[in-house]
């Protein structure tokens, strides 16, 4: 486990800090975020029981779990927000989700912890259109992108424009590499890392390239995938969205031979 998290911004009065490494076991790695402006926080897919204990003490050292304002989720996953329940019993926070699925989160939350309830789930959770929103966070705000089929059908992504961070979800996550804790330094020897995941994953170019023209319209200084390395500065930001808008992906690899009866026996 990580000793210190990695300090993504920091103004003094605004900072975004990245948790790595926190998955023991056979689950995968995945990075988890606090926001904080001021005296209000945030967690962005804080993930599920593997990461929720580990989690909540490192980030106990720069908040009040108790008080936290919200946990942001791009969405369903388990590695996303499988400790729903926990997060709901042991805080205040509301969990910002696509309207998709609201419906479905309870889901994943016990009669045990719904009977504590003083209300309902539903009233914990603030669902987002697909159009997505601004979600008011002490003296600024967080963006709730569309990212839809990347790789979920209602799927978010959460921009900071005060550090100019877009945390992109599953997009840009790489798996299997080696120190990624640090940024991407060589993109063309990161792609083996990431085409893999991302042909399986992620629906079509066609989604992706849309996607890229709404990035390329924001002031974004860094994209910060929940799986691996980062990408930081100009130069590797656009070379991220020119290679994912160009990659074959999903749908546009599927044939007949993906479509036929099995003949094997698991």
């Amino acid at each position: 486990m990580a000793a210190e998290p990695i300090v993504l911004f920091d103004n003094g009065h605004h900072k975004c800090l990245m948790f790595d490494s926190l998955v023991s076991g056979e689950g995968v790695q995945s990075n988890q975020f606090l926001i904080v402006d001021g005296k209000h926080e945030a967690l962005i897919d804080p993930g599920g029981d593997l990461t929720y204990t580990p989690l909540s003490v490192a980030a106990s050292r720069y908040m009040n779990i108790r008080d936290m304002d919200y946990v942001f989720a791009s969405h369903q996953d388990p590695d996303i927000i499988g400790a729903i329940d926990r997060w709901i019993v042991h805080t205040r926070a509301k969990i910002v989700t696509s309207r998709l699925w609201a419906r479905f989160l309870p889901h994943l939350v016990s009669s045990y912890v719904t009977n504590q309830l003083s209300g309902s789930v539903y009233d914990r959770i603030v669902s987002v259109p697909d159009a997505g929103a601004n979600v008011k966070f002490g003296d600024s705000y967080l963006q709730c992108l569309p990212a839809h089929f990347m790789h979920s059908v209602g799927n978010l992504q959460f921009y900071d424009p005060v550090s100019k961070i877009l945390f992109s979800g599953d997009l840009g996550a790489s798996l299997g590499g080696e120190d990624d804790h640090l940024p991407v330094k060589d993109f063309k020897k990161h792609i083996p890392s990431m085409i893999g995941f991302h042909r399986r994953y992620i629906a079509s170019k066609t989604v992706c390239q849309l996607w890229a023209n709404m990035v390329r319209e924001m002031d974004v200084v860094a994209i910060v995938p929940q799986h691996g390395k980062r990408f930081e500065g100009p130069e590797m930001v656009n070379r991220f969205l020119d290679w994912v808008s160009g990659m074959d992906c999903g749908i546009d690899l599927m044939t007949q031979e993906n479509y036929q009866c099995p003949v094997d026996y698991v």
